[in-house]
């Protein structure tokens, strides 16, 4: 999501056109990298009951929750793994690495498993939080570019602002493999319960995407722009896609989104500003949905033959067709859409950048019933234009070809407690983080 005075900026300067459950079950789902549908049978609520509870950490949550057996798992900026009680909120135990819990974390039996910026995967008991084993990557990262988006000073080098997550972990069907990606270019396969490494595959670009495990291959997208598909078993790639980029400029469009496979297809978003559905045994395209020049960064969900999609500076949740990729209807959100949908029944569940967790009808395509974060109810009148985000009305008065002013304005877009985390859906609660630091669980009805 590239502020829009950039595109012009950058328009003029170059003269290019570009785009930019049961209680004992384990629900996970990962913002732009969940490995299922999002979809979750036998919750059929359509709106918010009210904040059952919420605790607080210390940094930014943009890791989604995974819960298992009573518990919910969530990662934050403050470096921490938090294990929460999910009748009372209250903390179990936590985890403290030397780095950004970004990745959301994935559960496998007595096992929960996580990455962090300080280089390291993790696995802890789930119910102890002791550590069992830990794998070093080459090293964790946002991705960036010198003078990027052509903002000054064109010699330094700036980090991408909406680079929020870390690839999170995926376990095999029979639990005897780890699958993850990391900023080091590598997808890694390990031995789940020793951390012993199985095999590596290596692309180009950093890979913060999430794979998706389909019939025996990992479906993954890499920032060097294409999506890749290979051999769960042997890591050997079976073929790849090129997405869209932009040569002269470097805008960073790659694959930012993690995919969903449903019968045969896979589906995923890029920066080039489409939803792709490809055949996932040959890769050969089926249709691509266009958002208008808007990334789409978050996870597909996929119900009755229907994809929902969302982009993020145009601020669409859309439904679309998953044979013809038609536009059957579409929702305008208040910001920025990062949150992957979570589908219980006839309903979507999903949050914006500014702190509101919507609740919609896929039927009708109409808003149902939402939720504001703390910080959303304090800022929101002083930051928001007619209760949407618009970073120009933000910016007004400011030097916008700088990246501080770019700094800035996101720091006070955090004040609004964005929800950038992805929902989970369990026995009538959804849970959820915000940048607030504060991980909710709010009550359906």
């Amino acid at each position: 999501m590239m502020p829009k005075y950039l595109v012009i900026f950058v328009f003029c300067w170059m003269n290019i056109a570009f785009g930019q459950s049961n209680s004992n079950s384990v629900t996970s789902v990962f913002h732009a990298g969940a490995a299922h549908t999002g979809v979750y049978t036998g919750e059929n609520y359509s709106s918010f009951a009210g904040l059952k509870w919420k605790f607080k950490s210390q940094g930014k949550i943009f890791s989604s929750p995974a819960i298992s057996n009573g518990i919910a798992y969530i990662g934050s900026a403050d470096h921490n793994l938090y294990a929460i009680d999910i009748k009372t909120g209250k903390q179990l135990w936590k985890f403290t690495t030397g780095g950004a819990v970004h990745s959301s974390p994935a559960i496998n039996g007595n096992i929960v498993c996580f990455g962090s910026f300080d280089g390291h995967y993790y696995a802890l008991n789930a119910k102890t939080g002791t550590l069992i084993w830990k794998f070093k990557t080459g090293g964790e990262k946002l991705v960036g570019a010198k003078s990027l988006w052509a903002m000054k000073p064109h010699d330094q080098y700036m980090n991408d602002l909406y680079d929020f997550f870390l690839s999170s972990p995926i376990f095999s069907s029979n639990n005897l493999t780890v699958y993850f990606g990391s900023s080091d270019g590598n997808m890694y396969a390990l031995n789940a319960v020793s951390g012993k490494l199985k095999w590596t595959f290596k692309t180009k670009g950093l890979i913060h995407t999430t794979p998706a495990l389909y019939n025996g291959k990992l479906y993954f997208g890499s920032w060097d722009t294409f999506f890749y598909a290979v051999d769960a078993t042997s890591g050997k790639q079976l073929w790849k896609f090129k997405t869209g980029d932009q040569p002269v400029v470097h805008l960073l469009e790659g694959v930012q989104g993690s995919a969903t496979c449903s019968n045969g297809m896979v589906y995923f978003g890029a920066r080039d500003s489409y939803l792709y559905a490809l055949n996932a045994n040959t890769g050969k395209m089926t249709w691509k949905y266009s958002a208008q020049g808007s990334w789409i960064l978050t996870t597909p969900a996929i119900q009755s033959g229907v994809v929902y999609t969302s982009t993020s500076d145009t601020y669409i949740f859309a439904a679309l067709d998953a044979k013809t990729g038609k536009q059957k209807f579409s929702y305008k959100a208040n910001g920025y859409l990062y949150s992957s949908a979570a589908i219980g029944g006839s309903t979507a569940y999903f949050g914006d950048f500014t702190g509101k967790l919507s609740a919609v009808n896929l039927k009708s395509g109409k808003l149902t019933g939402h939720f504001t974060t703390d910080g959303r109810n304090r800022n929101a009148a002083k930051l928001l234009k007619k209760d949407t985000l618009d970073y120009n009305y933000i910016s007004t008065g400011k030097d916008n070809e700088l990246y501080a002013t770019s700094v800035k304005i996101m720091d006070q877009l955090y004040t609004l407690g964005p929800i950038v985390s992805s929902p989970v859906i369990s026995n009538g609660v959804i849970y959820f983080g915000s940048a607030d630091g504060c991980l909710y669980a709010l009550g359906l009805k």
